[in-house]
């Protein structure tokens, strides 16, 4: 399992990561190997406002479909168009080219109550 340092973590295996004023936000490469084979993601529209822990898209895998949540509240500002035509860059790269949405954050402190690549991997191996 590859966990990237440079990420926050929700116990339900989004990331988020700093880049710029904006957060990248994906499933964690230990979500896209329990979920296998991606086939399908459909992520909410730039623009839409969320709230933290708020459902934002889904991701459905030829073993099963998972809601995925917002890590913190915020604007979306852009959703990967990569994903469209090959969902499956998810499997491939979760950290890099199959990222899903990027969203600009209403709440800084909320970036504090995710939790850190080390407590995500202990997270982890307790399921």
């Amino acid at each position: 399992m590859k966990i990237d340092q440079n990420c926050r973590y929700r116990s339900s295996h989004e990331f988020a990561r700093k880049d710029g004023a904006e957060v990248v936000i994906g499933i964690s490469d230990h979500a896209q190997d329990a979920l296998g084979d991606i086939v399908f993601v459909e992520m909410a529209e730039a623009g839409k406002k969320v709230a933290q822990g708020e459902a934002i898209g889904v991701i459905e895998s030829v073993k099963a479909a998972s809601d995925i949540y917002a890590p913190v509240s915020g604007t979306i500002t852009a959703v990967n168009p990569a994903l469209q035509g090959d969902p499956a860059l998810v499997n491939k790269d979760c950290y890099g080219a199959g990222w899903l949405l990027r969203l600009s954050p209403s709440d800084q402190s909320e970036w504090d109550g995710l939790l850190d690549a080390a407590a995500y991997e202990k997270e982890c191996g307790k399921e």
